[in-house]
């Protein structure tokens, strides 16, 4: 884009905002003053430093936890209204600080109701070990648990409160898996899938009102595992037996007062009594840090057009440079569904997609870069296409093949997300992480019954006998069955393959033994030999470290993370290569369409989960064959 466009949209952009009239009037002074404003503010820096510097006031960092702890990084230096989730490296970076800042003399975290997965649980009590070990009291504070996920997270804290009358609903783990049978032939619809593997049960949503005796037993292995996991951590931080916190967990919920009163907590008290507590031990005069390590939000000084243009420059991530020489360990994200570009995976689920165009880009990107020593990617996926996830694999061993890479598993790499990791020599997943699911599903949805019911017909036409293969009028021929089997055969051969030639001797099993669609926990991995270590993303970069042999490093985001404005005139841009992409990103596929109003009158969880099932099977009809973990409605 030519640099007399990008202004005229940010022109656009800021007069939504009622700035466009100073900035415009103001541009062509700026120029003139640019260099006299410039030499003023150098002159001012050096006089402020050449005041006595005040000992900083003790300080108390202030967490509030009220959003999604989201996975890939985003610059959000402005926030234009509304709860934003946090991302998980920059919260882990911000305690880190804490920890090492002589000034902090406590943390407090406080859980406003924010959803964070099970595997985000383990990395961020890791950071909070590590303010504890630098001498700092951690305290967790909330209003109310909604789930042992939570109460697992903050009995990471060295000291646990919470309101008078708060509920905790520490009461184990429950998930709820839909079935979409019923509802297919209610809308005259007759699904035809297919799988490689008895245990691969990403399909069984579409075509039975239940689960498999093996989609029932995987079920079982992997509840069993998170529960253990999660019943270890609270039992090591309130020091007390597994044995005792499952009777906590099968006595509940309970009261605030009622959970002190067994051990689950350590106060019951407003937030206001823990601000005077704290106080009272680090002085009346001490600072509660609400924003701690976060970026200071930009200031708009309208009195010179210079102002303007610094303002809008930090809106635009512009104002503090990456510093591309000093080393660095490049993480790169694979965060939700993988789809060949951005725009197929858009409108399919309610988050982010990892687009294979896009990752691809960025691994070469980190693979070119003489300043980055390693690169770690992060997986957070239940999977999606096989071609995609060839791909990002392939882009995974031209960075091996130059410098160290690792993987770090998040909360979810299943089937299409092992297979973009098992490229790494040594992969990390935390205890909770849900990954294996090696195995094929594709399929389509006859709806011919449904157009039926309407008195719609189609004449169909064909030249080849397989032409009308994935045609949506009827389920498979004997014929065409035999054929859509031989070609997931292959591309599961591929997948099998991929797996033993890279992790040969580690694994404990057959191959045949693990495939089949079989999804395991981090923990269980590890038994197995899928992955090399239980650790965090934290864990995953020191050991890239290391393994290039650097001690002073970056960690840099590739690509680097936009802000929203920079994402907003992304999209206005209009360049050749997104030509009608955000038509085909705003368009619903049509089963959503359709269901979309029976759903959102059900409780929002379980319409989460049916909107996601759906969401997975139109990426089946668009993708043709998948590498999709199933649908486990796991942690409730």
């Amino acid at each position: 884009m030519s640099s007399a466009r990008k202004w005229m949209k940010l022109a656009v952009v800021m007069s939504a905002v009622g700035l466009a009239t100073p900035f415009l009037s103001g541009a062509v002074r700026a120029q003139d003053k640019l260099h006299d404003e410039a030499a003023k503010a150098k002159g001012a820096e050096v006089k402020k430093d050449e005041k006595k510097v005040e000992p900083p006031k003790a300080r108390i960092a202030v967490f509030r936890l009220a959003a999604a702890v989201k996975e890939t990084p985003t610059e959000e230096i402005f926030n234009f209204g509304g709860e934003t989730g946090t991302p998980l490296w920059t919260l882990v970076e911000r305690l880190d600080k804490a920890a090492a800042d002589p000034a902090v003399k406590a943390v407090v975290v406080l859980l406003d109701g924010a959803t964070i997965g099970a595997a985000q649980v383990g990395e961020l009590r890791q950071a909070f070990d590590r303010v504890k070990a630098a001498g700092k009291e951690l305290i967790g504070h909330t209003d109310t648990i909604s789930s042992l996920g939570q109460y697992t997270l903050l009995s990471g804290a060295g000291r646990l409160s919470a309101v008078p009358t708060a509920d905790v609903w520490a009461t184990g783990l429950y998930g709820e898996t839909p079935y979409l049978r019923g509802l297919l032939e209610k809308l005259g619809v007759k699904p035809d899938f297919l799988t490689c593997g008895d245990y691969k049960s990403a399909a069984e949503i579409f075509m039975r009102e239940g689960p498999s005796k093996e989609a029932e037993a995987m079920q079982n292995w992997l509840l069993d595992s998170l529960y253990d996991t999660q019943v270890a951590r609270i039992a090591a931080s309130r020091k007390v037996s597994p044995e005792l916190v499952k009777a906590w967990i099968d006595s509940g919920p309970h009261s605030a007062e009622k959970a002190k009163e067994l051990g689950m907590l350590d106060a019951v008290e407003h937030r206001q009594d823990l601000e005077a507590r704290l106080k009272k031990s680090y002085g009346d005069d001490v600072v509660f840090d609400r924003k701690y390590g976060k970026k200071a939000e930009p200031r708009l000084d309208a009195s010179s057009p210079f102002g303007i243009l610094k303002f809008w420059g930090e809106l635009l991530g512009a104002s503090k440079p990456v510093d591309k020489k000093k080393p660095a360990i490049a993480v790169v994200y694979v965060d939700g569904p993988i789809v060949l570009n951005a725009s197929s995976g858009a409108s399919l689920f309610q988050e982010q997609s990892a687009a294979s165009t896009e990752i691809r880009k960025a691994l070469n990107e980190a693979a070119a870069d003489d300043a980055i020593k390693a690169v770690v990617l992060r997986v957070d996926s239940p999977g999606g296409s096989a071609l995609a996830s060839e791909i990002i694999l392939d882009a995974t061993r031209r960075v091996k093949a130059k410098k160290p890479f690792t993987v770090s598993m998040g909360n979810v790499a299943g089937s299409g997300g092992y297979y973009v990791a098992c490229g790494a020599d040594t992969v990390f997943a935390d205890d909770a992480t849900i990954t294996g699911s090696i195995g094929v599903v594709s399929g389509k949805l006859a709806t011919g019954a449904m157009y039926d019911k309407i008195g719609v017909k189609f004449k169909a036409s064909r030249r080849g006998q397989n032409a009308g293969m994935l045609s949506s009028g009827e389920i498979f021929t004997q014929a065409e069955r035999i054929k859509m089997q031989s070609w997931m055969d292959e591309i599961y051969g591929v997948f099998k393959g991929h797996v033993t030639a890279i992790r040969g001797g580690k694994l404990k099993k057959p191959i045949d033994d693990l495939a089949g669609g079989r999804v395991y926990t981090g923990k269980q991995a590890l038994a197995l030999g899928l992955v090399d270590r239980l650790g965090t993303l934290h864990d995953a970069v020191k050991f890239a470290a290391d393994a290039a042999k650097i001690t002073e490093y970056d960690v840099r985001v590739v690509p680097r993370p936009k802000s929203a404005l920079e994402r907003l005139l992304d999209e206005s841009a209009g360049d050749d290569d997104r030509k009608g992409l955000d038509v085909a990103a705003a368009a619903r596929p049509f089963l959503i369409s359709q269901a979309l109003p029976l759903v959102q009158a059900l409780d929002p969880a379980r319409a989460a989960v049916v909107i996601d099932a759906l969401g997975r099977l139109e990426l089946i009809r668009r993708e043709g064959v998948v590498l999709m973990a199933p649908e486990l409605g796991l942690g409730r």
